[in-house]
């Protein structure tokens, strides 16, 4: 007897789940035996409360600018969007981020709550992964300027990733986007493949993601201002992460945090954990390592920074139980 295709699935994300908890689960176990826990506890029980709310208000802009910069997004394919509703949106996406066991449930619900709007699903993703790409080409250049200001300074590159090779994942990404928005009807023709699926309506959404691109084509302004509010984004989280560290009194120098944080979100979307608990904070500590920092240290840093941000993100739980839903 042949097992259906839904239960199939079933198993599979079943399996894929919790192939990913064991990896969070066993780097969060190794990280702890390496450390004194007791010791951690009290580094924790020390933490300036003043800095702490500082960090949270750092936190709270920073999505403040994620929101904007949604915003101008939106604005460039004419979707008139108010700011209250957006910022909602927003943190119920937060809240998913952190809650679910996924990063792409808070795409899903920013696309769903503007895609009436925009009159197209199609359109309201390609606005949300466009926000998305150029928030990773940002990442990848405040890691490259961070990198290259410690070699500078401590005249070695302490991190595990040289400059050099920062700056090429920067420009690489640069010039593997660019065409999309330079020449929108060549990208078009590079997904035309993809219309032996289904011709008509893979050949629909192709269609309507060309048109979008083409409309931020001829508003460059708006990708330019996008672009500068993600590097802004970046720079605030790090500037968090600076402000989480000063209140644990941890002695590492922002110009570190500017490498280590930005490398940690890229490698916590690896959908390798779950919500990259694990890889994250082993990310952190062999950074920290590297400088002479302690892994104490290190996840310290990492725990409270992500406590803080869902402890931020549970005004979106408020918004989303507020519409009404169960």
């Amino acid at each position: 007897m042949t097992t259906p295709p839904a239960e199939q699935r079933a198993a599979r994300r079943y399996g894929l789940m919790a192939a990913k908890l064991a990896v969070s689960v066993v780097l969060l176990a190794f990280l702890f035996s390496r450390i004194d826990l007791a010791s951690l506890w009290a580094s924790a029980r020390r933490a300036s409360v003043p800095w702490l709310t500082v960090a949270l208000g750092i936190y709270f802009f920073n999505v403040l600018l994620s929101v904007w910069r949604w915003r101008v997004l939106l604005d460039a394919q004419d979707v008139d969007l108010p700011w209250r509703m957006l910022l909602g949106s927003f943190l119920v996406a937060t809240f998913f981020n952190n809650f679910l066991p996924s990063n792409i449930g808070g795409d899903v619900m920013r696309i769903s709550d503007t895609a009436r709007a925009a009159g197209s699903k199609t359109l309201a993703t390609t606005v949300v992964l466009t926000d998305r790409v150029i928030g990773l080409i940002a990442l990848a250049l405040v890691a490259a300027v961070g990198a290259t200001t410690v070699a500078s300074i401590a005249g070695h590159v302490p991190s595990p990733i040289w400059p050099s090779w920062l700056w090429a994942g920067f420009v690489g990404a640069t010039m593997a986007t660019a065409p999309a928005v330079l020449a929108p009807s060549g990208f078009g023709r590079m997904l035309q493949p993809l219309t032996v699926f289904h011709p008509e309506w893979v050949g629909d959404r192709i269609d309507g993601i060309t048109a979008a691109l083409d409309r931020f084509r001829n508003r460059p302004i708006a990708i330019a201002r996008c672009f500068l509010g993600a590097v802004a984004v970046q720079a605030t989280i790090v500037t968090f992460f600076i402000a989480v560290a000063h209140a644990l009194h941890v002695p590492v120098a922002p110009w570190d945090l500017a490498v280590i944080v930005p490398l940690s979100f890229i490698v916590q979307m690896l959908p390798v954990s779950v919500n990259g608990f694990g890889v994250r904070e082993a990310t952190f500590s062999f950074y920290f390592t590297r400088v002479g920092l302690s892994m104490e240290s290190a996840l310290l840093v990492s725990l409270v920074a992500t406590a803080l941000g869902m402890l931020v993100s549970l005004s979106g739980a408020v918004v989303w139980f507020s519409r009404g839903h169960h």
